[in-house]
């Protein structure tokens, strides 16, 4: 991810310990269907990540995916799609990853941008 934001010219994204939680928990929970593969809690995560972060949160978005193999493959096909590329490409400065397997393991990968 870092590398691509740099050959456009962007700063390179700094991993941070609670937006990884996050995003983690919300790979978790799709894996597990307690959630829909979406976006759906996507507030509430911001939240506790503003929260965690003094409220400094200026702005923030999230890619979801699933079935892929690699991460690899993930980023790509999130820069085909015009929405996951914008956010890749924003103006964020912070982010987290998380990926968890479901029962016949199909991946659910989540990566949650926050500028603050």
């Amino acid at each position: 991810m870092n590398d691509y934001r740099r050959k456009k010219g962007l700063p390179a994204l700094s991993m941070n310990a609670s937006i990884n939680a996050e995003a983690q928990r919300h790979s978790e929970n799709m894996a597990a269907r307690r959630t829909s593969f979406s976006h759906n809690g996507f507030q509430g995560r911001i939240k506790r990540i503003s929260s965690s972060l003094n409220g400094g949160i200026e702005n923030a978005a999230e890619n979801v995916a699933m079935g892929s193999t690699s991460a690899q493959d993930v980023v790509n096909g999130w820069l085909t799609s015009s929405m996951h590329k914008r956010n890749i490409e924003g103006h964020y400065n912070l982010t987290g990853i998380g990926v968890a397997a479901d029962k016949k393991g199909v991946l659910y990968f989540t990566q949650i941008f926050v500028a603050n």
